[in-house]
């Protein structure tokens, strides 16, 4: 008798495999975990912006190297300002990796959590 309604709650649920079928999942915790990667992905987005805004003022020199050897040039910029390029890039790079990246996440992570023991 327990095997046929085994059997019955593994059709509906649409497999066979009777491991799939005896695991409890909570059907809450799914949406509940996806709001917060939701929101997790906007905090990421908004860091990796201040991220780049920062690194763009920090290295505003070498973008108006780079803007002054690119003025009136199309695809000749590729070769004659590959130099400027170049230091811009590393310049960038410097400013913009998975490690300050990382960095601001903690720094974030800190507030959110002062914030959290300010409100208790």
């Amino acid at each position: 008798m327990a095997e046929q309604q085994e059997k019955r709650r593994r059709k509906a649920a649409g497999t066979n495999n009777p491991s799939i079928s005896q695991q409890k999942i909570p059907a809450m915790g799914y949406m509940q975990e996806a709001r917060e990667n939701h929101v997790k992905k906007k905090v990421e987005e908004a860091l990796r912006s201040k991220m780049k805004q920062k690194a763009l003022k920090e290295c505003d020199e070498y973008t108006s190297k780079y803007a002054q050897c690119a003025a009136g040039k199309t695809l000749s910029i590729v070769w004659q300002c590959r130099k400027q390029a170049k230091e811009l890039n590393d310049c960038l790079h410097q400013f913009t990796n998975d490690a300050v990246l990382e960095e601001m996440k903690k720094e974030y992570m800190l507030q959110e959590n002062h914030r959290g023991s300010a409100r208790v």
